[in-house]
């Protein structure tokens, strides 16, 4: 196992080297953040040794952020500076060794450690960057250790399945298979038969047996996602598989064991649902052995911009970087993310298609939420350089691993007549709200310098977006299918705009 080993204060020596190797690590010494930077992509984990304070290590963790990658930290701290070792470990780091220990059997137990997190940040596009994501994180490996059922909570787009096949891969159970049904997507006649299978000739068009999702799972997990949504009769067969560990299938007399592990989640508040009769209480006990809580993405600020450089360089079919300049950045810590990571992968998208080039600008960002327009104010989010050599883009690279600005008053109060002026414009055309609600004029706008005319705002923040697809496209026929409006309204508009006394060069 490769290790980057930074070490300000004293050099590694050949005897500590071989101590090192013994327990199966290969330390690879570096002197200063630079040459971490340099090393970072070819090892598995970084040691540092702190000194007094843990500063070192939030810049080696901001370095590591910085290249969109998650390489874990171990940190050596003297043994009696127990502030420093509480200060690591808040910050994220994995493990927190001695600075005077060398036994093999001391780095041996930090070997498997990494092993152990490997799978989930290695192999796995997952982004846990933000101290909330990692702890949430740790705690998930340890739960995956034991074998609980498991209830995931959190808004709807947050994250629950990628916490699932954390829960998956951290556990005994990471060789089995890894099965998830949406219990909402399916037909209340067919998710009993999905769960559970069935015998041939249980019912007219039963012409071979079938095994259900729990039997498919033997040996694995079972990923029951919205489960708020289950019928109350298959709520009862559920709580007696976990208490049976035994399935029936539709058609047959025998019994048959399975040894799954149930994880379950909802955006639902069951509390609420156990009140009004519509989830069983005794349910929910089986199914929550342990409750953990997903975030949504406002409050875990520091993973916005990993998974924006994750999705880029997922959807960059051309293979050169793209880079994202810090006015985008601003925008999109600003924002609030209603949607949490869903709506951000829709955001990166559009970004992609209406970028010609590498480099993603406030332009290119076309939000979903009306909140956008007032609530993206970079001038109130201030952004720290996320590349050293580069203060103002972001280079794009493929991760290894795998909130929030406020409104000002004014715009608060003026936002009930800009959704009516939004309600009139989209009634006179197919022109969709998130694009006249885009957030492309925002940063030009300063709401304290002087009254601002709403009308113009909206009328500004149409007519960019216009002149972004016609610049963007080839012909006015491509330019309306990017709007999602025909050629005749692209027309209609254009000529509304002129009429406005708004240049149109490009029209």
């Amino acid at each position: 196992m490769r290790a980057i080993w930074l070490d300000p204060f004293s050099p590694l020596d050949e005897s500590d080297k071989a101590q090192l190797r013994l327990a199966g690590i290969d330390a690879f010494c570096v002197n200063t953040l630079g040459e971490l930077n340099l090393a970072l992509s070819r090892a598995h984990v970084v040691v540092v040794r702190l000194a007094q304070s843990a500063e070192l290590m939030h810049e080696v963790q901001t370095l590591i952020t910085q290249l969109g990658s998650l390489v874990p930290v171990v940190c050596r701290v003297d043994r009696d500076d127990m502030d420093v070792v509480v200060d690591a470990m808040r910050s994220g780091a994995l493990h927190v060794v001695p600075c005077d220990e060398w036994n093999v059997s001391s780095w041996q137990q930090v070997v498997g450690m990494l092993r152990t997190v490997a799978p989930s940040s290695k192999n796995k596009s997952y982004v846990f960057v933000d101290p909330v994501s990692q702890h949430l994180l740790a705690l998930a490996q340890r739960v995956a250790q034991a074998n609980v059922s498991t209830l995931l909570v959190g808004p709807t787009g947050a994250g629950k399945e990628v916490i699932a096949r954390v829960l998956h891969e951290s556990s005994g159970r990471a060789k089995g298979p890894f099965i998830a049904m949406n219990c909402a997507a399916m037909p209340e006649h067919l998710i009993e038969d999905m769960l559970f299978g069935h015998e041939k000739g249980a019912f007219t068009g039963a012409v071979k047996d079938y095994k259900g999702i729990f039997e498919q799972a033997q040996g694995g997990t079972v990923f029951l996602d919205e489960i708020g949504e289950m019928p109350m009769h298959l709520q009862a067969k559920l709580l007696r598989v976990l208490q049976e560990r035994k399935i029936t299938r539709l058609g047959g007399e025998a019994a048959v064991s399975v040894d799954i592990r149930v994880v379950a989640a909802t955006n639902k508040d069951l509390r609420q649902a156990i009140d009004a009769r519509e989830f069983r209480e005794d349910l929910y006990f089986r199914i929550s052995t342990f409750r953990l809580r997903i975030q949504p993405l406002r409050e875990r600020p520091l993973d916005i911009m990993p998974l924006v450089m994750q999705s880029l360089a997922r959807h960059n079919e051309s293979g050169v970087p793209y880079s994202v300049t810090a006015e985008a950045q601003q925008l999109l810590q600003a924002y609030p993310w209603p949607g949490n990571v869903r709506e951000l992968e829709n955001v990166v998208q559009r970004a992609v298609v209406l970028c010609t080039g590498q480099t993603i600008t406030p332009a290119h960002l076309l939000f979903d939420e009306m909140s956008s327009l007032v609530r993206a104010e970079p001038t109130s989010v201030p952004v720290a350089p996320l590349v050293r050599e580069e203060p103002q883009a972001l280079q794009a690279q493929p991760p290894v691993l795998p909130l929030q600005g406020q409104a000002s008053p004014r715009w608060e109060q003026a936002q009930p007549v800009i959704e009516r002026e939004v309600s009139v414009l989209e009634q006179a055309s197919e022109f969709s709200v998130a694009a006249i609600t885009t957030s492309v004029t925002s940063p030009a706008i300063d709401i304290d310098a002087a009254p601002v005319n709403l009308q113009d705002v909206i009328k500004s923040s149409e007519h960019a977006v216009i002149m972004t697809a016609i610049q963007n496209t080839e012909s006015r026929e491509e330019a309306a299918r990017l709007l999602g409006i025909s050629p005749r309204t692209l027309r209609y508009k254009l000529a509304q705009l002129r009429e406005r006394g708004l240049m149109l060069n490009a029209a």
